[in-house]
């Protein structure tokens, strides 16, 4: 199906979204459109979200996320944030529901304009996440880089958001580590079978974390939703903190920082902002783009 669909340039506390209307069409956004565009500097990205027409009764829309990779992510939590600004500017509605790949998505826009998503229920079971090797425990698994004497990094929390993640825990701050070096690696190690998600996670208090993400298929982000989930919920599950927290993304401290609960019901719900940068028409075939003008700003 030829021709230029609508799509906006956002961002979740710096997470670089695409978000693509294909709703009306029955292709997909490819992955060499997904790679062509993350190749330019003006539409680099973390993940695509495509919006398609709903595919079961009571949602909204079925989202397709790709990654920069062109492979596909099953969750995004700061892109969902993204794709409910947008129908929510498009609508006037403040509540939806969207299937993914990991499942149902809840999400509703707040008055002072955060967005809270219901991201589901974590996972623990280490044939779930997946891990190639059994844990009874998945709080601690062992895993470690560096030497076997003075591991750099070792035992994460290993769970799934519909994604995979692993959460380092570490006792100062997470820039200071050469994730960009150490991502790679741990990204495809061979515990992670579908690879993972891999953050660094410092306790600030027993209500806040600082956290750094290398994302699967992606690499190192700005910021991760679903990692931000699972590093609360990891927090919480090992005693380090409660089941609410604010994450203090290290790589974006100018930010507004995310709030996650882990409610008694188990679902996660992560609460923060999204922008809208610039907009424009894309062919989910090749990414091929064209921008729209700027609206012009009159001098008083």
């Amino acid at each position: 199906m030829a021709g230029q669909v609508e799509f906006a340039r956002m961002n979740g506390l710096g997470n670089k979204i695409l978000v693509v209307d294909m709703r009306g069409r029955t292709d997909k956004v490819t992955p060499e459109a997904a790679i062509a565009l993350a190749a330019d500097p003006a539409t680099e990205f973390d993940q695509i979200m495509a919006i398609h027409d709903p595919k079961a009764q009571g949602t909204d829309a079925w989202i397709d996320i790709l990654n920069c990779d062109g492979t596909k992510a099953q969750a995004c939590g700061n892109g969902t944030r993204c794709v409910v600004q947008a129908l929510a500017a498009e609508t006037g509605r403040k509540t939806f529901t969207f299937q993914t790949v990991a499942g149902i998505l809840n999400a509703q826009e707040h008055e002072d304009g955060t967005i809270s998503v219901d991201m589901g229920k974590p996972v623990f079971a280490w044939d779930k996440i997946p891990l190639s090797e059994e844990f009874f425990d998945t709080s601690r698994i062992e895993l470690q880089i560096g030497p076997i004497d003075a591991p750099i990094l070792h035992s994460p929390s290993a769970m799934s958001m519909g994604n995979p993640h692993a959460i380092f825990w570490v006792d100062k701050d997470p820039m200071t580590f050469d994730l960009e070096r150490f991502g790679p690696m741990l990204e495809n190690h061979p515990m992670f079978p579908e690879k993972a998600n891999i953050t660094l996670a410092q306790v600030t208090s027993d209500r806040s974390l600082r956290t750094r993400t290398w994302e699967r298929g992606a690499g190192l982000t700005l910021a991760c939703g679903s990692a931000a989930c699972a590093a609360g919920v990891s927090a919480a599950r090992t005693g380090r903190t409660g089941r609410k927290v604010t994450i203090d993304v290290a790589s974006a401290p100018s930010r507004q920082p995310l709030v996650i609960e882990w409610r008694e019901n188990d679902h996660v719900v992560m609460t923060g902002p999204a922008e809208w940068e610039w907009s424009g028409k894309v062919d989910p075939e090749t990414g091929a783009f064209s921008r729209d003008a700027e609206p012009e700003v009159k001098a008083n």
